[in-house]
């Protein structure tokens, strides 16, 4: 090997530019605008283009006659599914292309899922993202232990570090941060309400985890959670079987000022009885949001141009709340998916009067205004995405993170 060759491959390796040892395996091309604000969870199936082991591969981006190595992910449930970020760039058609390499991959900052006293918090680099609650969560000394719960998230943080969910509200004991339970449910010919949990008509736990994931491209969990009808006979029985999926996407490198969380909801019946969940003003993926916020600090704004008094009751492809947060400012957009129940879907948003201060709670709700019938033998899909950010989120950012969710570039093969 001659020196000129021994300096271009150490020049190569110093600027992050693929090794020159790589054997090609497939190449495909991304269009876009070239003035995404975000970047785009992609991913394909692995096992259409190659059996290759995971570990000989190497993912690559093109630009300017330059190749880059890009951190990817590969997922192992049923068929390899390849995951990779598609960060904001200016040129419309973004081309990669899938090595055999026998030099290291995957060297990015990995985010991670650690468990402690119960809860397991997602953090990138020294960050804290997310903190999901396993284990059983009591309400304070003196209140009715009716309202214990497990099987929630919070805090989850800003970028920033800032905390957007709250529990242990006085006016709502049973509302825990961001939570997935239903709230007028025909199970059995007996009405079960697994939200109010003073009622003690239902509750919901969490029953195990189905798996955990860590990398370069995402963090999360697969969680089951059990919808427990309390019998009249004082017996218990499981009615709904809920899988949540959660991930949490690796930050823009060149902006942490938001991250991107995917929230898969899977709902299936527990036993050979049908259920009903019968149509109210609330239930489904509900957050409430931190005590920081109110009706003078915050905002909250819809797809359809709706405010915070107008939101209410009406449909929406995404929602923003956004607000003061100590001495910073941040917030949350949550999308729906068109594929889930009702599409688009109602709202609930608490009004302005809220507590007299205008404590803010949203909900997507697909059973605000008709009944869904779940069979037995039959599984029922709800996806949302969260975009969680610093600052304010304008409206057309908060439109093009939607369209990224919904409509996802295309991605061509050369």
């Amino acid at each position: 090997m001659t020196k000129k060759t021994l300096y271009l491959l150490a020049f190569a390796l110093l600027a992050g530019a693929a090794p020159l040892c790589a054997q090609r395996i497939s190449s495909w091309q991304v269009k876009t605008t070239g003035k995404e604000a975000f970047s785009i969870p992609m991913n394909m199936d692995l096992d259409a283009i190659t059996f290759e082991a995971d570990s000989s591969l190497q993912l690559l981006e093109t630009t300017g006659g330059q190749k880059t190595i890009v951190p990817f992910q590969i997922e192992t449930s049923g068929t390899r599914r390849l995951y990779w970020m598609l960060e904001p760039g200016k040129q419309k058609i973004r081309s990669f292309e899938l090595t055999k390499t026998t030099a290291g991959n995957n060297t990015a900052t990995s985010l991670q899922g650690r468990m402690n006293q119960g809860a397991l918090t997602i953090q990138y680099g020294s960050k804290n993202l997310l903190r999901y609650h396993s284990e059983t969560v009591y309400p304070p000394k003196g209140i009715d232990t009716a309202y214990k719960r497990s099987g929630f998230i919070h805090p989850l943080w800003t970028p920033n570090g800032e905390e957007l969910t709250r529990i242990n509200a006085p006016d709502h004991y049973h509302h825990w941060g961001m939570w997935n339970p239903w709230t007028h449910v025909l199970f059995e010919k007996d009405t079960v309400d697994f939200w109010n949990l003073k009622d003690r008509k239902g509750t919901v736990r969490f029953a195990g985890f189905g798996a955990l994931y860590n990398g370069p491209v995402y963090s999360g969990f697969e969680a089951l959670h059990e919808h427990i009808a309390f019998k009249k006979d004082g017996t218990e029985k499981n009615a709904i079987n809920e899988l949540q999926t959660i991930r949490i996407y690796r930050p823009d490198s060149r902006n942490n000022s938001y991250y991107i969380m995917d929230v898969t909801v899977q709902l299936s019946c527990a036993s050979s009885s049908p259920v009903k969940l019968l149509e109210y003003r609330y239930g489904g993926l509900g957050i409430r949001a931190t005590e920081a916020w109110n009706k003078d600090n915050s905002v909250i704004f819809t797809s359809e141009g709706k405010n915070r008094k107008e939101a209410d009751g009406s449909t929406a492809r995404w929602c923003v709340a956004q607000g003061q947060l100590n001495q910073q400012y941040g917030g949350l957009e949550m999308m729906s998916y068109p594929a889930n129940y009702n599409y688009p879907e109602p709202l609930r948003v608490w009004p302005e009067n809220m507590n007299k201060r205008g404590d803010v709670f949203l909900n997507f709700s697909p059973t605000k205004n008709k009944d869904w019938l779940l069979e037995p033998g039959r599984q029922y899909i709800l996806r949302y995405r969260f975009l969680v950010f610093n600052n304010q989120l304008p409206k057309a950012h908060a439109e093009e993170a939607w369209q990224a969710f919904a409509h996802p570039p295309k991605i061509t093969f050369k």
